[in-house]
């Protein structure tokens, strides 16, 4: 079995050399411009990492699965137990799934999904104690919206739920089966755009995510309203429908990114588009090449949710696409976490062996900078020993790497390293808020982490170097303080 895998991984890394030079017609080629190194010096840093989990909130796929106040709120900090125990750094985190929301928005409903009644106040901030639970582990959270939807349903026998008393019934379109924003209207791009600068104002959020939810796809939303009366009023200098569609959607991320670096600049935005890039373009009309290019998107996390090798749909493939075209944003790649075990996840997803050979390939390209497991219930079911597997590939701490601006003033680089007995200690200054230590066996090798504190000395065991750097609150790391061996 061992002999298998590395002939496998072998061969994948032979494809992804050559898939990584082809190119697609819809969408920019960028010129490889690899992921920043760590602090410049000769000694070897390990590489950075995010390492996220997905929670989806819609229809309590992950969280809430309980109404009651109490329950829900064991079982949310019980997930991130686990999520800090697997060294996890940061959670995605559903808050407005179908134009609800987990929070008071004077734009949207309280979820439904929260007390069984949409638009029932919980009795408590559900978003305050999310983002406080995680912060208090120092696990990031990145708030998730989907854009767009407002509800789904069966078919048209069913009637849609009322529309939130500050939404007007012509910024709607009602399709068979799913219920949007319509993506046309410059109404419906102003009212995202204050939506988003409510979320990021008012609570402390990391990051703000999308998924890859834009124009519905015909397949799930059964008869599709048309938009032929739209496209001949709004479409100005557009002959073709598809790239005017395109255009719409364009608009709304660029209006999203610059609400955002206005209003919260430290907030870092994140997409994460379905696996084939032509799929995206084509029929969900989002041209992430272009976004990335524009530095619209901070981080792309693709959902890579096939195997290696799939006849349509290979991983390997689609990560040097979109490693490709990643354009000015970071790159962590999604994985299909939900398949294994499962008895319609397919043969490859039987086996653990499959995640380890997709983190190897993730972690063996320059261009990325971490991976999301889709969906955190998965996590805690554990089957097949995946989680198991998991804890294996995660076994060493990283550091979570740079995104998005540069916000807070650069760290400075500590001085004055000293070892006394077990006992290192330095001196930090200026707008360091941790301090990052390194352990090398030697200073030719690579180093590993030994951890991460808030003071200015730390207890170490092991013979050998040690460095330590000093990280500001955008993650940004300063060049390394002088070197002291421990023997």
């Amino acid at each position: 079995m061992k002999i298998i895998s590395n002939y496998l991984l072998l061969l994948c890394s032979v494809i992804l050399l050559f898939t990584s030079c082809s190119k697609e017609s819809d969408g920019p080629s960028v010129s490889p411009q690899p992921t920043p190194d760590p602090p410049s010096s000769e000694l070897k840093f390990p590489r950075k990492e995010m390492r996220a989990a997905w929670m989806a909130t819609v229809w309590g796929i992950d969280w809430p699965t309980s109404k009651e106040m109490a329950v829900q709120k064991k079982q949310y900090t019980d997930l991130l137990d686990r999520l800090k125990q697997l060294k996890f750094n940061t959670v995605f985190v559903q808050v407005r799934g179908m134009g609800d929301a987990f929070y008071n928005s004077p734009y949207e409903p309280w979820s439904g999904n929260i007390t069984g009644t949409r638009g029932k106040d919980p009795g408590y901030d559900v978003l305050k104690f999310m983002l406080d639970e995680a912060h208090a582990r120092g696990i990031e959270f990145h708030a998730w919206i989907n854009p767009y939807r407002i509800a789904t349903r069966a078919g048209s026998n069913t009637s849609y739920p009322a529309l939130h008393s500050s939404i007007q019934q012509s910024w709607v379109v009602d399709h068979e089966k799913i219920q949007i924003y319509n993506p046309a209207l410059p109404e419906v791009r102003q009212r995202l755009s204050d939506i988003v600068k409510d979320l990021v104002t008012k609570y402390d959020v990391d990051g703000l995510h999308m998924d890859d939810y834009f124009y519905p796809d015909p397949s799930s939303a059964g008869t599709m309203k048309s938009d032929d009366e739209d496209f001949n009023r709004l479409k100005g200098n557009f002959t073709d429908k598809n790239a005017w569609r395109r255009d719409n959607v364009d608009k709304a991320i660029e209006l999203i990114y610059n609400t955002i670096k206005t209003h919260k600049p430290s907030v870092v935005f994140s997409i994460s588009p379905a696996a084939s890039r032509s799929y995206n373009y084509n029929t969900l009309y989002a041209d992430l090449p272009k976004w990335t290019q524009a530095g619209w998107v901070d981080i792309l996390i693709p959902q890579l949710y096939q195997e290696i090798g799939n006849s349509s749909n290979p991983f390997e493939r689609n990560l040097a696409d979109w490693t490709q075209f990643r354009g000015k944003s970071k790159v962590v790649i999604g994985h299909g976490y939900y398949k294994f075990g499962a008895t319609d996840g397919g043969a490859k997803f039987q086996n653990v062996q499959e995640l380890e050979n997709q983190f190897n390939l993730v972690r063996n390209n320059r261009y990325t900078v971490g991976s999301a497991i889709y969906s955190s219930r998965d996590i805690l079911a554990n089957r097949i020993g995946i989680t198991d597997k998991l804890a294996e590939l995660y076994a060493k701490d990283v550091l979570m790497p740079f995104a998005g601006r540069e916000v807070a003033t650069a760290p400075v680089v500590p001085s004055n390293l000293k070892l006394t007995g077990s006992e290192l200690n330095w001196v930090g200054s200026g707008n360091n808020i941790r301090f990052a230590v390194y352990y090398f066996s030697s200073l030719t090798g690579e180093g590993e982490l030994v951890g991460v504190t808030a003071a200015n000395k730390i207890n170490v065991t092991k013979n050998g170097h040690y460095a330590v750097t000093a990280l500001n609150e955008d993650h940004v790391e300063s060049k390394p303080s002088n070197t002291v061996e421990k023997k």
